[in-house]
């Protein structure tokens, strides 16, 4: 056994610093999710940062979850769902449904009644000449 005193008080020193060193790592990382939350003004903030919490007393087992879900609301596009992130190049439904008609009239028409399949330029001509 070492009989100088100082040495042992340094490694206690160092132990005790380890583990507040450690202590507070895992509380700052904990509030990732929560940190990423706020600065893209997401709507669950509080739910996250509550769930940070419980995460932290199981261990961080919900931790992935909690990053996913802080990083799946952005300010410009909300959830992705939303009519302003679909952009101008989007169709009405009924401008789709009319369109899928019109797809679905011109392969009816390219089938003649004795089973022969007739290109779409012949149909197009026909329907311009009547």
């Amino acid at each position: 056994m070492i009989d100088d005193p100082f040495l042992n008080y340094f490694a206690l020193g160092i132990l005790l610093f380890v583990v507040v060193v450690l202590f507070y790592g895992i509380i700052a990382i904990h509030d990732i999710p929560h940190i990423i939350a706020k600065s893209r003004d997401h709507p669950h903030q509080d739910a996250i940062h509550a769930a940070g919490w419980v995460s932290l007393f199981t261990l961080h087992a919900l931790w992935p979850f909690l990053w996913i879900w802080a990083m799946a609301y952005r300010p410009e596009r909300g959830w992705g769902f939303s009519k302003a992130a679909e952009g101008p190049h989007q169709r009405s439904p009924t401008e789709e449904v009319a369109e899928l008609r019109q797809r679905i009239a011109d392969l009816e028409a390219r089938v003649t009644p004795s089973g022969e399949i007739r290109s779409l330029e012949d149909i197009r001509a026909s329907r311009r000449n009547d």
